[in-house]
């Protein structure tokens, strides 16, 4: 049993396989760095002027939403450039390039300066994109559904556990220094990726470089792949909806008593762990019923799980359902990927997930103004039926976007009739 283990841990890897392992913990770190500072973004505007909770909910959501608004812009030109010059040099660029930018956040002195510095940092996004684009282009594609929900564990469960380090560290330390850290954090994930990261590239000329009009006209379902970045978007939307208010909405459901940033951390991070543990397995199990079912399972239950959140009456309640919350995201993301990776060509991969993290970076923009529109208008508890609303929309477009792809399965799958059987034996007398 024990050299088993050994054979395994310590065997010889493909490629992919050191890939996998190094950008895992890469878009890991990524993810932590981005959420971070969510639990108390709110709570450190309100340090730097004095607003009313319009002002501050309307703060808040500008201030998550700025950074994706430069994303969904800028997105498609690195895509471009990543099929041009590879996959890795646009890691170290957007590594490198926030670890900067999340670290002078810590030095402003009020609130026009942090919506500068979350517009800078939309120009060096794209380490997850990227990633994902190197992953999926250097792995077998009968494993694809299953790496891809690997790789997606590490940037989704970063994120949702971002947030408990954060919260352990603005109690700890301070609003400041915890830009600090994040910048620490990011400058170690572009050592990584620099010198651990291999990517088998040949670079494009520009002039042999092929149109984004003609890659879609190679997408055997065109339907599929744009029906996924609309997804995408509407996940992002939907998940971030509730980002500007979640300290917020604590603070209320504590009654003003507790650490509510250190709170607001724990409930934030609790998704990640039910996302660590089925990621995972809904991508094996995704490679074996199709990842399209997986998706609308993963969006059926969500509509479930995000209703109660409006009627919680304590905390304890709230981590149960977003527990909830982590096993729906086991599903989306990583089945969306899966699904753009099966229905896409390789030699524009690059480009591809740019105009998917284009859609993400938009439901990152429309869902905190969602979030601070709405609790503005009626309350916190509004937002989370407005997300389900939304989260019941998305599933209604997975069902319409991937109708053809059920139906080949279908009928591959159907048992023959008597005038099929029929129909084979006469061309099979013809041909002899």
């Amino acid at each position: 049993m024990t050299t088993q283990i050994k054979r395994k841990l310590f065997r010889k890897r493909e490629v992919w396989e050191r890939n996998l392992l190094v950008l895992w913990f890469g878009t890991f770190m990524a993810g932590i760095g981005f959420s971070l500072v969510m639990p108390f973004m709110s709570l450190y505007i309100d340090t730097l002027g004095h607003y009313s909770t319009a002002q501050l909910n309307f703060w808040s959501g500008l201030t998550f939403s700025s950074t994706f608004l430069v994303t969904t812009i800028i997105s498609p030109w690195w895509g471009k450039l990543a099929d041009q010059k590879g996959r890795k040099l646009m890691l170290l660029r957007a590594s490198l390039g926030m670890a900067v930018v999340i670290a002078l956040m810590g030095c402003v002195s009020n609130v026009y300066q942090l919506v500068g510095l979350r517009l800078l940092q939309g120009i060096f996004s794209g380490y997850i994109s990227n990633a994902t684009a190197l992953v999926a282009t250097g792995t077998p594609k009968e494993k694809s559904g299953q790496v891809l929900g690997t790789l997606a564990t590490g940037s989704v469960t970063g994120t949702l556990l971002g947030p408990l380090l954060g919260g352990i560290s603005a109690s700890t330390f301070g609003y400041r220094p915890t830009f600090f850290i994040t910048g620490i954090i990011l400058f170690l994930v572009f050592l990584l990726s620099l010198f651990f990261v291999h990517e088998e590239f040949v670079p494009v000329k520009k002039e042999n470089m092929v149109s984004a009009k003609q890659i879609f006209r190679e997408l055997k379902y065109p339907q599929v792949v744009l029906g996924m970045f609309i997804t995408t978007m509407i996940i992002q939307a939907s998940n971030n909806s509730i980002s500007p208010i979640i300290s917020l909405y604590i603070r209320q459901l504590l009654n003003g008593h507790g650490n509510v940033t250190l709170v607001s951390g724990i409930i934030a991070s609790i998704p990640g762990i039910a996302t660590l543990i089925a990621a995972p397995r809904f991508g094996r199990l995704g490679d074996r019923i199709g990842s399209e079912r997986i998706l609308a399972i993963g969006l059926g239950f969500a509509v479930l799980v995000y209703i109660p959140m409006a009627f919680v009456t304590n905390v304890w309640q709230l981590a149960g359902l977003r527990f909830l919350v982590g096993i729906s995201d086991a599903c989306l993301l990583p089945a969306v990927q899966a699904l753009i990776t099966k229905y896409s060509p390789h030699h524009a991969a690059g480009r591809i997930f740019s105009y998917n993290q284009s859609f993400q970076a938009t439901g990152n923009v429309i869902g905190p103004m969602i979030g601070s529109s709405v609790s503005s208008a009626f309350g916190y508890r509004g937002v989370f039926l407005s997300t389900s609303l939304l989260v019941m929309v998305n599933f209604v477009l997975v069902r319409h976007n991937t109708h053809d792809i059920h139906e080949t399965v279908a009928e591959k799958t159907a048992p023959l009739d008597d005038s099929t059987l029929a129909d084979h034996s006469l061309k099979e007398k013809q041909l002899h």
